[in-house]
């Protein structure tokens, strides 16, 4: 497999300026020699590397032409996979592209897998496995804070950290397996005191590096946030706002929200995915009772909730039961139609979330939508999210194996302070390098390999 020759067109689908398809492999100069016939009349092999040349693509059997194309020529090492790379940059319509691709495994190249590309520059040793999955999350990236933490990773900045790391459990490993292999040396008390020290040092960091997940799994995939309220409100009316398009049917009639309705919007680089949901009241209509337990399950999924007031209507019985199941989140009032005669008496509502912060809005007159989105912003920045160059966990598998390896360091401060044998304690701190060595590929298996790479598109 790792002897043969892989094509893909490496562009989205659809129509576009340029379109390109990829090949990587020992062949893949070769066959882009006999695909593509350059204006230069050279061949691809006898070029220089990280070249750009003009040609024609012609179909290798009728040599009817497909497009005038750029090829543009890399030579192993110095490239993405650390093989030969050629590609050639068609016209970006996808019969064109398509016949490209065909021609190229008629002319022997393979089909690429999914994520192929990046897995072989992780199996050839370019990036290793952490760095592979930020590839993913480069593409994936919503917002420019998402992007900006992907690229850190894309850079080594975690694999840094945990080179590092690794590095202080080796020297504790080695100490106290020195004592197994060479009983009679003996290691002094004061020794194993150390070695517990530098633990506990790592163990802290680790720590640490994990408690950024929860900002890293927002800058990833969004923070979930419900709007929630009894209703007419003005939920629906919110979201068409803060979205800035007519995404939610809007009427004056109590229960039009029957579903849950998700989509994204960027605040200042931080993603954010609104839930608006079926407002909370008694009902015996089978369908909204439907709509509104799927409200409270958006409820239990976010990470934070706006509760909607009417400000123009006292307090209800359906106000109060909403904002219990608000109870535990980090929570916004958000005050609705603050353009008429206010009958919400502020203080008792504030009552209902004591710990959440109030907003006087009009979503009809669009008043007080800036101040709402800086009050939001600021609620899921409590979570760790500053916009700070700071290395943040993004990637729950992480996150685990991290985790892991804390319980492993955990077990074998309590072998040491119990006074066990070595051999324990060794098995801990190894255990702790498996989980560190997971990350990264230094202890990986094929199974886990495949998994990662399957969630890559085809072409990268």
């Amino acid at each position: 497999m790792k002897n043969d020759t892989i094509a893909a067109i490496a562009t989205a689908p659809g129509e576009s300026g340029i379109g390109i398809v990829r090949l990587s492999g020992p062949d893949a100069l070769a066959i882009a020699g006999r695909l593509v016939t350059l204006k230069s009349g050279k061949k691809p092999k006898s070029l220089s590397t990280h070249t750009i040349h003009y040609g024609h693509a012609a179909d290798p059997v009728t040599s009817e032409i497909i497009d005038e194309v750029i090829l543009s020529v890399m030579k192993a090492p110095g490239t993405y996979t650390r093989e030969d790379i050629a590609e050639i940059n068609c016209h970006g319509g996808m019969i064109s592209l398509r016949r490209t691709l065909e021609a190229a495994v008629a002319l022997g190249a393979r089909l690429a897998e999914p994520g192929e590309f990046t897995k072989r520059a992780y199996l050839n040793g370019r990036i290793d496995l952490a760095q592979a999955e930020a590839v993913v999350d480069i593409i994936k990236a919503k917002t420019s804070e998402s992007l900006k933490a992907a690229v850190s990773q894309l850079k080594g900045r975690l694999s840094g950290e945990l080179k590092e790391i690794t590095e202080k459990l080796k020297t504790a490993a080695a100490l106290v397996e020195a004592n197994i292999e060479f009983p009679e040396e003996g290691l002094e008390s004061t020794d194993l005191k150390k070695t517990g020290r530098a633990i506990k040092g790592v163990k802290a960091r680790l720590q640490a590096l994990a408690g950024t997940a929860d900002a890293g799994k927002i800058l990833r995939e969004g923070a979930k946030v419900s709007i929630i309220g009894r209703p007419n409100t003005g939920k629906s009316s919110l979201l068409n706002e803060l979205l800035d398009e007519e995404r939610a049917i809007v009427t004056h009639l109590p229960g039009t929200t029957r579903d849950i309705i998700e989509e994204s919007i960027n605040l200042d680089g931080i993603p954010f995915v609104l839930s608006d949901t079926a407002g909370i009241r008694e009902s015996s209509d089978l369908i909204e009772k439907k709509g509104i337990q799927r409200t409270f399950n958006s409820i239990e999924a976010a990470d934070a909730v706006l509760l909607m007031l009417d400000g123009s209507a006292a307090l209800s019985a359906d106000d109060v039961e909403t904002a219990k199941r608000a109870r535990g989140k980090k929570a916004l009032l958000v005050i609705n139609k603050s353009d008429l005669t206010q009958k919400l008496n502020e203080k008792e509502a504030g009552k209902l979330l004591p710990d959440a912060k109030i907003v006087r809005i009009s979503v009809l007159r669009a008043k007080g939508i800036k101040e709402l989105k800086k009050a939001l912003r600021g609620l899921i920045e409590e979570k760790g999210i500053r916009g700070r160059e700071e290395l943040i966990i993004t990637n729950l598998r992480h996150k685990l194996l991290i985790e892991g390896a804390v319980t492993s360091l955990g077990n074998a401060l309590l072998s040491i302070e119990k006074g066990m044998s070595e051999e324990f304690i060794a098995l801990d701190i190894r255990g702790a390098l498996d989980y560190l060595g997971a990350i990264t590929g230094k202890v990986s298996t094929d199974d886990i390999i495949n998994k990662i790479f399957a969630d890559f598109c085809v072409g990268k």
